[in-house]
């Protein structure tokens, strides 16, 4: 069985279940009208007036129950997608529910209000309304919550006489609107202090993966909430997170934090299906004075220990020998020293070069006697050719020489270097040891031949290593791996998801009864890591347990097999399973195509911009410093000059000439494609980007004054349209005109802008945000988040016919969905030179062409309008 799903259906097994009475006999009865039942009242409304969520509008209902006296203050229960939870034919039926409840006093006299999320409905006949809902629900901080408590509770409970105590106060939600109603109470804990959530996206759809870290963070002082959990066993999986896992996971941090809370696992999948059929208990539980919480069960065990028959010391094979190297003492990791050694295999020939495998906490994997045993073992899979003649090197983590070392021998940086995320360790291992190896010894070029491995801390250290370096190391064994937030490696499945697939082998050993602590559950991390290797296509094996400990008991006895399996010459052939992915989900295993790659279009540039295409997919550009702007042609590839003009940003207008930036000129051109001819079409402006619309307007950034300017290109007339946006940069209308995206440069976000008749723009938001690189020079403090730089450098934009916003970055070009979540990154082709923009060209417009520097790549994508 899955050892996923073995775990899943062991936890559920041991779950308990609230006993709740039910006056109406069963579960059903209670979402069914009764005679003798009082009725409470809906009455409806609209709410357009937000200055949180500008140019937003949405339907509510309100529910007053038949016992609500004006004279007595009354509960209140808030519904996301409210629509949903009022309907009385529904999955939920919530007014019905809540007059038997009430009627039959297992809850207070309460005021329910269903609100749905909001829309930014189109003010021009060819563009499209926009959901701003998952910007509203997604979105972790405190936005959400404000909107409702400054602008729209008051608006909907006008009139009403509602408690202001927060245990009288409860937020409930489904999917995203699950995670919505956790934000709004752990945001706000004095205005709601019940939770009800059901199949929540506790994903990574805006970042919601965080919680069960910050939820453990909070066990000292938790917050003052109640909360329910309803997830469906069969739940989603893709490219945001593992549904099932994400819930559990946040339930065993509310547990280990001691928070009241419910996990109800059921039946069935994403829909409201399963959690409606259990409402009406949860509404007793959560209503309830005296309602007790799951016990989510963690056991650890002792099996007696038997080493693997290839763990044991054979004199029918070679001997390799170990060597013990001189105290490393590091530049990279400046001030440490380290004890390192090196295995030699005894088939070793320095004509042949030799495989490479690096192991993390070294004197622990290279002892003949103790769990790991790698010099035995590999003797014995390299004299059967399981693996091939293999040097392995054996490094410790390294001490601070300024500190004197503990009797107990442990070392002070361990942590800092395993834990931390970036391609500091790597660096040290390419730059420092690996230099080192090679002057002794015939090692293979092939990253392929390379692996590196750990436990514990030890193991996402070899992930990470591997995971920045690629290039260098393509196998990866962790067991028991810390992919936890005792530095920030809970992002991991969050990142692999959205990151395009790297060619890495990995194979990952985790048990039942690993640690569990302030800083993660260590047999949910591992799960979900996991999976998201899975979904993603990765080469992976993971081998389970219940049981066990945090140690190299289970790890340990698996290693041969492991060993065989990493270094096995099957060609892995990745299995793609979106089956989980709902139709608005835009994964990059949709999008790329196995076996395209970047290829080169144009290389030694004096520095490439202004990207652009034709209707035809012909593709245009600019040579800053040549200077000249080319078009090449889509059936030949062949490459002709237009102008001798440098420019920074260039698209074709409505009357089909091409417009263009001329920041250093402080002027706005346009360029005859077929003549060559120029024209100024305004001046005093300092455009670094722009966008033509197809009722003549182009819109620029001017990036140093942080604003966006208007031009009129029949008028002439220069209007400023908004101001205060960080240092804005790439800027791309979409295909409808609907919608305006500016990048910023000096920030993190990409911000949207509806566009009105006269090229008015209004309901600005910060709809995407980007992904920022790691600083290697920053602090990497324990129990949080990595250092990331300050900004994303947001560049150039374009949007597809599906409506996929491109953006380039300083991580590569990220890719996002038409209501702004992230859909995945795809790296930078040459890390040595700036990527600064990008467009859809080529035959179909099927081609993503990319500004890198000296080069211009192109790539071919499975586009579609559709799944």
């Amino acid at each position: 069985m899955n050892p996923i799903l073995l775990r899943i259906a062991i936890c559920w097994c041991m779950f308990f279940t609230l006993a709740a009475g039910q006056s109406f006999g069963q579960t059903d009865a209670a979402r069914e009208t009764h005679e003798g039942v009082p009725h409470g009242t809906l009455k409806s409304g609209v709410f357009k007036d937000s200055k949180i969520f500008p140019g937003t509008e949405r339907d509510y209902s309100v529910y007053v129950p038949a016992q609500y006296s004006a004279d007595q203050p009354a509960s209140l229960m808030v519904f996301m997608d409210g629509k949903n939870y009022a309907n009385l034919d529904g999955a939920f039926r919530v007014p019905t529910v809540m007059d038997n409840l009430i009627h039959q006093q297992e809850m207070p006299v309460t005021i329910a209000v269903f609100v749905n999320p909001g829309t930014i409905p189109a003010t021009q006949a060819k563009a499209r309304s926009r959901s701003n809902r998952s910007f509203e629900y997604d979105s972790l901080g405190n936005r959400y919550v404000n909107f409702m408590l400054e602008e729209f509770l008051p608006v909907a409970l006008e009139g009403l006489n509602v408690s202001n105590a927060p245990q009288d106060r409860a937020v409930c939600g489904i999917s995203s609107g699950g995670i919505a109603a956790f934000t709004a109470a752990w945001e706000r804990p004095d205005q709601f202090g019940k939770v009800m959530s059901h199949i929540g996206s506790y994903t990574n759809i805006r970042g919601g993966w965080e919680y069960p870290g910050l939820v453990r963070q909070t066990q000292r002082a938790p917050k003052p909430i109640k909360v329910y959990l309803q997830e469906g066993r069969e739940d989603l999986n893709n490219l945001h997170g593992n549904w099932p896992l994400a819930n559990q996971d946040l339930a065993a941090a509310l547990q280990f934090a001691g928070y009241n809370y419910q996990l109800v696992m059921t039946a069935g999948g994403h829909s409201g299906q399963w959690g409606g059929k259990e409402f009406p208990d949860a509404m007793r539980w959560l209503w309830a004075d005296a309602a007790e919480s799951t016990l989510l069960p963690h056991n650890e065990t002792r099996p007696e220990w038997e080493p693997h028959p290839d763990a044991v010391v054979s004199d029918d094979v070679p001997h390799g020998t170990v060597v013990e190297m001189p105290a490393w003492e590091s530049k990279i990791l400046e001030n440490t020293i380290r004890e390192w050694s090196v295995y030699v295999p005894a088939q070793y020939s320095a004509e042949q070069p030799a495989a490479l495998m690096v192991f993390q906490d070294g004197q622990s994997f290279s002892n003949p006697t103790r769990r790991w045993r790698v010099p035995v073992v590999f003797d014995n899979l390299i004299a059967r050719g399981d693996m091939p003649p293999t040097i392995a090197v054996f490094i410790d983590p390294g001490h601070d020489k300024s500190k004197p070392r503990p009797k107990n021998g442990k070392v002070s940086n361990r942590g800092l270097e395993y834990d931390s995320l970036g391609d500091r360790y790597a660096r040290f291992l390419l730059e420092e040891i690996l230099p080192e190896i090679g002057k002794n010894y015939n090692i293979s070029s092939d990253p392929a031949m390379h692996a590196i491995g750990g436990s514990s801390s030890g193991g996402i250290c070899a992930f990470t290593v591997a995971w920045e370096h690629s290039d260098a190391f393509q196998k990866v064994f962790s067991s028991v791996g810390s992919f936890t937030n005792l530095r920030g490696g809970n992002i991991y499945p969050a990142l692999v998801r959205k990151t395009e697939p790297k060619p890495i082998r990995v194979y990952m050993a985790d048990t039942g009864g690993d640690v569990d602590n302030a800083f993660g559950s260590w047999p949910w991390a591992n799960q979900r890591m996991a999976s998201a290797l899975k979904y993603m296509g990765y080469d992976l094996r993971f081998d389970w347990a219940e049981g066990y400990a945090h140690n190299a008991d289970f790890g340990g006895s698996r290693f041969p097999e492991a060993m065989k399996w990493l270094w096995r010459h099957e060609t892995h052939r990745p299995v793609i399973d979106t089956q989980g992915d709902l139709k608005g989900d835009l994964t990059l295993l949709r999008l790329l195509i196995p076996g395209e790659e970047w290829q080169v279009v144009a290389e030694n540039l004096g520095f490439a911009d202004a990207p652009c295409a034709d209707a035809d997919g012909n593709f245009y550009f600019s040579d800053m410093r040549a200077p000249a702007v080319y078009r090449i042609n889509v059936a030949d590839g062949s490459r002709t000059e237009l102008v001798a003009e440098s420019v920074s940003g260039l698209e074709f207008g409505p009357d089909g000439l091409l417009y263009a930036c001329q920041g250093a000129k402080q002027q706005v051109i346009s360029i005859d494609p077929r003549s060559g001819h120029i024209d100024v079409v305004a001046t005093g402006v300092i455009p670094n980007d722009l966008a033509v619309s197809s009722d003549g307007f182009v819109y620029i950034t001017e990036t140093k004054s942080q604003q966006i300017t208007r031009i009129n290109i029949a008028s002439g007339a220069v209007d400023v349209v908004d101001t205060g946006i960080a240092r804005p940069n790439g800027i791309t209308l979409t295909n409808d005109q609907g919608t305006l995206a500016v990048s910023e440069y000096g920030g993190q976000h990409v911000w949207t802008f509806r566009v009105n008749e006269g090229g008015v723009l209004d309901a600005k938001m910060p709809t995407m945000t980007l992904r920022r690189p790691i600083d290697p020079e920053g602090k990497f403090d324990f129990n949080q988040p990595p250092p990331y730089q300050a900004v994303a450098r947001g560049d150039g934009m374009a949007v597809d016919q599906a409506g996929r916003y491109y953006v380039t970055s300083a991580v590569g070009v990220q890719i996002f969905d038409p209501t702004g979540r992230m859909c995945g990154v795809l790296p930078t082709p040459d890390t040595t030179q700036p990527l600064t923009s990008c467009v859809l060209a080529g035959d179909g417009h099927h081609y993503l062409y990319i500004t890198n520097g000296q080069t211009i790549f192109k790539r071919k994508l499975q586009i579609s309008e559709s799944r």
